[in-house]
């Protein structure tokens, strides 16, 4: 068995706040006015760079840091053993989310609004009031941030049957597992844009981003590919590649910065329809930066935290455990913590703060005396 890897805990409780400062933006940015839990009049739309780059590299590195503890789950588990664990893991607490969380997701959303309560039913995300206008989040529910608890699981399971089959005994290096991620990520993606499919996918079970599922679902892999290849086990920090990626971030994220919001305001005005060489080299280069950002952000973060941030303490302990139920519960955190913010005139980006900080401390002290509440039942 492995040792223990602090900074791998430690950057996923850091990756949850992080996510808390995503979420936070939305309630002031002048987007999902209809969807979203609360939407407070006063609007910044610089805070759209913010989640803009946020959102490049949040959810890919939760899937990298899950797919690294799969290869050791799986070894240490039986087969029936190892999916009981996940299903216990993942499948009850989302089952339980989307049948209680979810709906008072919908009670906040329609009080913040000063719109009536509806039929009982109707809260559930499985819920669409047909005929109706479905962009709005009342008439037809969604899993919103809970998605990812699915997605989680059904990779866990794709990688286990996976490694019963003979490809699993091909050896590839990392070097090669980071080209394939970066080149395959950007053929799909561009794949699911020419055939206009861009956008979520809702269901029952699962809800996922059209172009950025198999891009997840690789990242997940790269973690795995790390624990096969023994690679945080090196204490000698490497200089080269820490540069090399320092700079694949900056030009990354300075070309993606620059086609994302020419694309953007090509989205808000379609007669505008300007491109800098065409349409689909345009996007080509948009996914291209994505994911090389992606994937620099992944080893800076995982650098700094291994070298600078691995280590255990009661807070990080504490946090650690708390993490990912904080995930699940902190939009109604937030949600409940923005209604009053609603009503202070103070500016904008002072509550976009009090409302991150208070939720992410607030959610984690709800899931500490859960905890301890449920340990002495």
């Amino acid at each position: 068995m492995k040792t223990r890897l602090y900074f791998l805990d430690n950057l996923r409780t850091f990756l949850i706040f992080i996510v808390i400062l995503l979420h936070a933006g939305i309630v002031y940015e002048p987007i999902l006015l209809d969807t979203w839990i609360v939407s407070d009049p006063i609007k910044a739309g610089s805070i759209g760079l913010i989640r803009m780059y946020l959102d490049v590299f949040v959810m890919f590195t939760l899937f990298f840091i899950s797919g690294y503890f799969i290869p050791e789950s799986l070894k240490n588990n039986t087969d029936l053993d190892y999916i009981k664990s996940k299903f216990k893991r993942i499948l009850i607490p989302w089952i339980v989310a989307v049948l209680t969380v979810i709906p008072i997701y919908k009670v906040i959303y329609l009080y913040s609004r000063g719109l009536p309560q509806e039929e009982w039913y109707s809260y559930f995300h499985f819920f669409q009031r047909i005929g109706s206008d479905l962009s709005i989040f009342s008439n037809d529910l969604n899993q919103s941030w809970l998605w990812f608890l699915p997605v989680l699981f059904l990779f866990q399971i794709i990688f286990f049957i996976f490694s019963k089959t003979k490809l699993s005994t091909i050896n590839i290096s990392l070097k090669t597992g980071v080209l394939l991620t970066l080149f395959i990520g950007v053929i799909y993606s561009m794949f699911i844009s020419l055939l206009g499919f861009k956008g979520w996918t809702l269901s029952l079970l699962l809800d996922f981003q059209n172009e950025r599922l198999l891009v997840y679902f690789l990242v997940f892999i790269l973690g795995a590919l790390c624990y096969k290849h023994n690679v945080f086990d090196a204490n000698k920090r490497s200089k080269k590649y820490l540069i090399i990626f320092n700079i694949l971030l900056m030009l990354g994220l300075g070309i993606y910065t620059i086609i994302a919001l020419n694309l953007f305001f090509n989205m808000i005005d379609p007669a505008r329809n300007y491109f800098f060489i065409s349409e689909n080299i345009d996007r080509t280069i948009y996914y291209t930066s994505q994911l090389i950002s992606m994937l620099s952000f992944i080893y800076i973060f995982v650098d700094l935290f291994k070298f600078n941030i691995n280590k255990s303490g009661r807070l990080w302990t504490a946090l650690n455990k708390n993490s990912y139920y904080v995930y699940i519960i902190h939009i109604i955190v937030m949600g409940i913590i923005a209604l009053p913010l609603v009503n202070l005139a103070i500016p904008v980006y002072l509550k976009y703060l009090i409302l991150t900080i208070l939720t992410f401390i607030i959610s984690n002290i709800l899931v500490s005396v859960s905890r301890r509440v449920f340990q002495r039942i």
